[in-house]
Parts: structure tokens; C-alpha cells; sequence
């Protein structure tokens, strides 16, 4: 039995040939009790879509009904949960959802709303906090006050507008099970927009897709047993495929090919390359221990005494290696990445790069972070001529502009380099943050969570094209993530790091699959899967925190 219908719905802001029209022709029947998950990505209409379930749009044509009753204002019987969680900052757990009760149970005795208050807080494992206030809670805590907000409200339908996105992986993977615990508790009927794909199989019986001309795509059929375990999924050939299908979809609707072959780089020299001498000198060996962490020891002063962040940091680099560090949140990842750049003293042991101590920032480490921190009141072009002009000064200018305009090219922006930074999106300034490290020519790359901010289809796109850009370039490069597919994606081997404090390395794995290398062939190689495991083995290990003893340190080549 149907209990929400879009007929024919589309939708549009603004007038005449200044109408952005968001969302197209729709057609659209929910079940009763049924989870259902719509997989879009930035500017396909997925908020617009919720908002008008939810009453807090309105058609521009079309009709959206609840019950057969069309939807024209907000109301109780359909609750909604937000990616931003909107609490009280003065009132504690217990009294953010109270005022959902309050709201609608006004005849219940102080008691009953209290018991219903009680029921709801530890619904969501929040028993143990429920006197605390938002800003002693995690993000994690904060947005679980909203979902027990929301479910005090009993609404017949809950409306979920990615409520998961702005978490970490571990919290968003345990929100996920929780609100699929709840589901299946009360069984209600749940709408969830989502941009990642193993969210959407995991929690769905069925996921439509969303095209970005605001039309709606591909429509696929979950038939998995439930509760979905998310380390057997990895097993299930099932899942592999509907993985692939969904995957495979979004790609080739979502991504087009961005870069073009106009230019060709000048040959040019860096600044910092080696002279012929010293190559000499170093022939026999360097190749192999090009980049060689050795005992790396890093310590902070605290009021309580001194306490060891990465503690015998142990690792042999080749050149041309591309190596991804992962691990759970504190366990030091970044701090290793911004010793290697010469932004974060060594407390302990030594980093060699080429021969040579690190010491001190130098362009000949580049370095791209989560946040691209461009110059907003430089163009594109201007922010990645900054560093090109001090690598190369015996080039000529139109060299420099060449080099500039090359690898500009290569990720995409041949029609945006005279845009100011300001006007792009995240996605095109993390794009900008990339062509600028590869101008650089660095003899090590280094990327810090480089996508973390982006929603998964930019993120995939940027890892094609960082492959991409790579593969011509062989620059040797340490990636740190917490995306397991990101990491065996782009990596040589995969460096796994112990927990924190005294983290250090706990296993490593060598990943054989071939290059040049794509998401969807990847998604297809009977391998990936194992290495997948391995990886998710290791970090189901250390979940919450655990401290069990290394398996493996590095192996050195020797």
C-alpha cells in the first residue's frame, strides 16, 4: 500500500530565463513501511525532493500526496532529520527531546512524557549523556539528540536529509546500524537521501537514483537478508554486484571526461632538482629507500607529563611509490604527513627524502590538504603561478604559463583558470589545490584527506583524475585517508596505523592490481574484495579505540 506519491511533480526557482529548474517530471510511489534511499550527488535536487515531501516546498507542477491527502504545509505524521542538527545549547538531552514530547503529548501527565522522553534517549544509546548539554557532546551524540527528536514526535514517516554526511566514517557507520535497528524496531516508513552507496545498499529495500538534469534514474531492488552485517557484505556476492551496478551507474551518468591533451609540458627544471654530481654520488641505492621514515618518534608537551603521539615510525619508500596511510581518527596519520613536509618538528629518529634530512617546509615536498586555502582574490590561474614562479626561475614566462596552464588543464579547469577562487566550488578549488602541487614538480607529494570535504561523486572524479594526473607524472606520494576504497584505489601498498597514543605502524599491505587503474575496474577484479577485507580487518581490530598488539611493523627494503 502507497502512502506518499509524487505525480508528475517538477520544480523550479525564480522566473522566465532566470528559472533554475531543479526538478523534473516526477513520478515517485513510497510504500508503507518501506526504507527507501535516493542516491543523488551535489545539484541533482535531493533536498528540494525531501523538502517537498516534508511541506517545506511546494510543487511548481505536479501534486505530492500523504494518504491520498496533498502535501501542501509541514506535519507531525511526517518527522524530519536534517544533515545540520539544530539543538538548544542551554537544555541538556533530556531537554531538547522533551520539547518534542511537550509539543505533542501536551495532556500526558509530567511522568508519562518523562517515560516517553527516557524511551526515546535510549533508543539511541544515549542513557549515559542524556544530562549533558550539545557542546559536551560529539557531533556523533549531537545528531543522535536529533534523530530521538525527531522519533518523539511518533511520526508515521521519517524523512532523512543526509543526517550522516557531516561524521566521521566509525560514527556514521554506527548511526547507520542504529537508525536500521530503529527501522526495523517500529517499522516505519523511512526516506533517506544519501550520497554514499554502501549507506544506500546497507540500509535499503530499494534505492532510485538521481540523474543531474533533476530527473529520476535507475531504480534497483536490494534483495539482501537482513540485518546486513557490514564486514559479511564485503563476502556477499550480491552485494559485489549491486555494488558494481549502482557504482557503474552513477559514474557514467555523473562523470564526464574534464581533461584535454591541448598542451604539452615544456621542459623545464625545478628549482630543487638534483645536480648531475650528486645523482652520481647517490647512484646504487637510492631508488630503493628514496623516501626513509627511520625510528620517527613524535612527542607533545603536555600539563601532565610528555605524551608520545607516533612512537617508532619505521618505513622504506621507493620513488615513484605510492603509498596510502589509513587508520581510525588520533591515531596520527596527519602528524607523520606534516613531519614529512617539514611543518611539524621531529621529536625522534629522522626523515630522509632523496638523501637528504628533511628540514623546514621546501616546495620540493608538496603538500595538498583537506582544505585547498586559495587566495579568494586570486584567480585560478594566479593561485597556482605562485608556486611555479619560485620553482622554475630560469624559465621564461610564457614556460611558467605553460606549465601553469598544463596541469590546470589535466584536472579539468581548461574553461575556469581565469575564475576567481572565490566563485568555485569546493570541488574545483580542490582540483586548483592539486594542479598547483603538480607544478611544483615535488619530489614527494603529500595529501592529507584530500577529498574529505567532497560528497562521493566529486570525490571519485577527483581520484581519477589525481590517478590520472599521477601516472604521467610518477611523483612518489603518501596519501592519508579513512576511506578504505580510496586507499587500495590509489595505493602501491596500504601503511595501516595502530591506534593512539604511541601509534605506530601495525601491518602493511601490498596491493598487486594493476594500473592504470578505474573505480569500476577495480569494483570488477576478482582481488580487490580480498585486499578490501584485509584493510577492514585491520580497522574492525582497532575499532573504539582498542590497543591490541601490532601483527606487522614495515618491511624495510633493504
Amino acid at each position: 500500500m502507497s502512502i506518499l506519491e509524487f505525480k508528475n511533480v517538477s520544480k523550479s526557482f525564480g522566473t522566465g530565463t532566470h528559472a533554475s529548474h531543479v526538478l523534473k517530471n516526477i513520478d515517485l510511489t513510497v510504500e508503507e513501511g518501506e526504507f527507501l534511499v535516493l542516491l543523488g550527488f551535489s545539484g541533482t535536487g535531493k533536498t528540494t525532493l525531501i523538502n517537498l515531501m516534508a511541506g517545506l516546498e511546494t510543487p511548481t507542477s505536479g501534486e505530492v500526496t500523504f494518504k491520498g491527502k496533498q502535501i501542501k504545509e509541514p506535519g507531525r505524521e511526517r518527522g524530519v532529520i536534517f544533515q545540520s542538527y539544530s539543538l538548544m545549547p542551554w537544555l541538556t538531552v533530556n531537554g531538547n527531546v522533551m520539547l518534542a514530547v511537550d509539543t505533542m503529548f501536551p495532556n500526558l501527565s509530567k511522568d508519562e512524557r518523562q517515560a516517553k522522553v527516557d524511551h526515546y534517549v535510549k533508543m539511541v544509546g544515549l542513557s549515559h549523556a542524556a544530562t549533558r548539554r550539545p557542546a559536551e557532546l560529539s557531533g556523533g551524540m549531537r545528531q543522535r539528540v536529533n534523530v530521538a527528536r525527531a522519533l518523539a514526535m511518533d511520526p508515521e514517516m521519517l524523512l532523512l536529509d543526509e543526517p550522516l554526511s557531516a561524521l566521521d566514517a566509525l560514527t556514521r557507520a554506527n548511526l547507520a546500524d542504529e537508525i536500521e535497528g530503529i527501522w526495523s524496531e517500529d517499522k516505519k516508513t523511512c526516506v533517506l537521501i544519501t550520497n554514499d552507496v554502501d549507506e544506500a545498499i546497507l540500509l535499503a529495500d530499494r534505492i532510485i537514483a538521481l540523474n543531474p538534469d533533476g530527473t529520476l534514474g535507475e531504480e534497483f531492488k536490494v534483495d539482501l537478508q537482513r540485518p546486513r552485517d557490514r564486514m559479511e557484505m564485503n563476502n556477499n556476492d550480491t552485494f559485489k554486484r549491486l555494488r558494481a551496478d549502482v557504482t557503474t551507474y552513477l559514474m557514467d551518468i555523473g562523470i564526464a571526461a574534464k581533461t584535454a591533451d591541448t598542451k604539452l609540458l615544456p621542459n623545464v627544471t625545478p628549482i630543487h632538482s638534483v645536480p648531475a654530481a650528486v645523482l652520481k654520488a647517490q647512484e646504487g641505492g637510492i631508488e630503493e629507500k628514496y623516501l626513509n621514515f627511520s625510528q620517527l618518534d613524535k612527542v607533545y608537551p603536555t600539563p601532565k607529563g610528555p605524551l608520545t603521539v607516533v612512537e617508532n615510525f619505521d618505513l622504506k619508500v621507493e620513488k615513484g611509490e605510492f603509498i596510502s596511510l589509513i587508520g581510525h581518527s588520533g591515531c596520527g596519520k596527519s602528524t607523520v604527513l606534516t613531519m614529512a613536509a617539514g611543518l611539524n618538528d621531529i621529536s625522534k629518529g629522522a626523515i630522509k627524502l632523496d638523501g637528504w634530512n628533511v628540514e623546514g617546509a621546501d616546495p620540493e615536498r608538496a603538500v595538498v590538504f583537506q582544505s585547498p586555502n586559495l587566495f579568494p582574490w586570486l584567480t585560478a590561474k594566479e593561485n597556482v603561478a605562485i608556486g611555479v614562479d619560485k620553482v622554475y626561475p630560469k624559465a621564461s614566462q610564457a614556460e611558467r604559463q605553460d606549465v601553469i596552464e598544463y596541469y590546470l588543464e589535466r584536472v579539468g579547469l581548461a574553461d575556469s583558470m581565469d575564475k576567481g577562487a572565490a566563485s568555485l566550488s569546493n570541488g574545483m578549488k580542490q582540483r586548483v589545490g592539486i594542479a598547483r602541487a603538480f607544478a611544483l614538480s615535488p619530489k614527494l607529494l603529500l595529501l592529507d584527506e584530500p577529498f574529505g570535504m567532497l560528497d562521493s561523486l566529486t570525490r571519485w572524479e577527483l581520484q581519477e583524475v589525481l590517478m590520472e594526473v599521477w601516472s604521467r607524472t610518477k611523483v612518489t606520494a603518501i596519501c592519508v585517508t579513512h576511506d578504505v576504497d580510496e586507499a587500495i584505489l590509489l595505493a602501491d601498498r596500504v601503511v595501516m596505523m595502530t591506534n593512539g597514543p604511541q601509534a605506530t605502524i601495525g601491518k602493511i599491505t601490498d596491493v598487486k592490481l594493476p594500473r592504470p587503474r578505474t573505480r569500476k575496474a577495480l569494483l570488477e577484479h576478482p582481488d580487490y574484495y580480498t585486499y578490501r577485507q584485509e584493510v577492514l580487518d585491520f580497522l574492525e581490530e582497532y575499532e573504539h579505540g582498542a590497543k591490541p598488539k601490532p601483527k606487522a611493523t614495515a618491511i624495510a627494503a633493504e
